[in-house]
């Protein structure tokens, strides 16, 4: 039997590629999968498409607002009893050069991957030492180091890292997990948003200039969403429980020379 098997797992930025992925993993291994995003229409195809898996359900949620985070978790709870991982995937991306970005745009990218994943976590907090549950938080190889036109996304999974770290550290007495997976380029719907709004016309272009930095050279590719969803199932999986406050970099060694 899988150590998952009715487990509740909270995913948020659920109705996106790499949070259906997650999704589909930990329901063909039993858990009891609640999706959170803004979109409720989104959220109703996702769930739509990922009941042939398991129980999977929903809670419309804006990770900006503190008070729709405390009602997810207050409804997740009511619907399953518990609350044993979360995994934070919701986030947005923002590019261009520094003296150009708004404060719009800061706040935007930053309320979502920054702020939506502190609070998040912060308020899933008591229901998860009641589990002895963990957290896997998404930041990016841009978390780890940094790049040139990329300072407000950044700055977000920059903290999205030490976020993970400090947590996981605070949270280890109270038996609580905390660890992050940081991928590089995943093939997504926010990777094709990306190049058709910021590749100037040349989709094929903007691919190109990201994979040319990665050390395979011809043989470089993205990355899967499958591939991040086996780090997270890892990092959720109590055969590992002496692995917290880390960041598992999943990039292609893109990262390994900074």
């Amino acid at each position: 039997m899988s150590e998952f098997k009715n487990q509740s797992v909270i995913i948020t930025g659920g109705s996106g590629g790499m949070g259906l992925c997650i999704a589909e993993e930990f329901l063909k291994e039993g858990a009891l999968v609640y999706l959170a995003d803004l979109n409720e229409e989104r959220l109703q195809k996702a769930v739509e498409d990922l009941k042939q898996y398991g129980q999977v359900d929903y809670v419309v949620t804006d990770v900006t607002k503190i008070d729709t985070i405390e009602n997810l978790i207050q409804e997740v709870v009511k619907r399953s009893g518990k609350l044993d991982i979360v995994v934070n995937t919701a986030g947005l991306w923002v590019e261009g050069d520094s003296d150009k970005m708004t404060e719009e745009e800061w706040d935007r990218v930053v309320d979502v991957n920054l702020k939506g994943t502190f609070f998040v976590c912060s308020r899933a907090i008591p229901e998860l030492e009641k589990t002895g549950g963990c957290i896997v938080n998404i930041s990016s190889d841009a978390g780890i180091g940094g790049n040139p036109g990329n300072c407000i996304y950044n700055a977000s999974k920059g903290g999205v890292t030490l976020i993970t770290k400090s947590l996981g550290l605070e949270l280890a007495p109270r038996g609580i997990r905390v660890n992050a997976v940081a991928p590089a380029d995943v093939e997504t719907p926010m990777l094709v948003g990306q190049a058709e709004v910021y590749g100037g016309g040349d989709v094929e272009g903007y691919y190109w200039n990201l994979l040319r930095k990665y050390p395979q050279g011809e043989r470089a590719r993205f990355i899967r969403p499958s591939e991040i969803a086996e780090c997270v199932l890892f990092l959720a999986s109590k055969k590992v429980e002496s692995i917290t406050a880390t960041t598992l970099s999943i990039d292609c060694g893109l990262t390994a020379g900074y």
